[in-house]
């Protein structure tokens, strides 16, 4: 077998223009050319996701794609959440999970466990000065 590592470029196009031809020809299980088919993919598998990882969505990201993949609906998936806010507010960022979300959702729709309690970016919160603004502007001070 002329196979060789793949640790460059022009290793990795030599690669794919090797196994291209076994998407053209199909070989059969148990031959020499159906070994040389897996050890390829093995190692064009391995070269990419060394040079392009690909990164697991954060919590967010991961339930918005499982809510568009199983057309989930906001009204459907509120009850995990407790209500409508606050799935609204989880999916803008605006509010974390709690372990006992984090756990249902694991349960209910099986994202994995470690995707759910990374942290992840949250949108800055809005400044409370507002309220107290209100608040002293009315001159009643409560």
């Amino acid at each position: 077998m002329d196979i060789r590592p793949i640790r460059t470029e022009a290793d990795y196009d030599w690669a794919l223009a090797e196994v291209e031809q076994y998407f053209v020809h199909e070989p059969e299980l148990g031959t020499a050319d159906a070994d040389r088919f897996d050890v390829l993919s093995s190692l064009i598998e391995a070269y990419e996701a060394k040079t392009w990882p690909i990164e697991a969505p954060d919590a967010v990201d991961a339930v918005k794609m499982v809510m568009a993949d199983r057309h989930i609906s906001r009204e459907t998936l509120a009850p995990v959440f407790g209500s409508k806010s606050r799935l609204s507010e989880f999916l803008n960022r605006k509010r974390g999970l709690t372990m006992a979300v984090a756990n249902r959702l694991h349960d209910e729709l099986q994202i994995p466990a470690s995707i759910l309690i990374r942290p992840y970016a949250m949108e800055p919160r809005a400044a409370s000065g507002r309220k107290r603004e209100k608040v002293r502007a009315s001159g009643t001070g409560a």
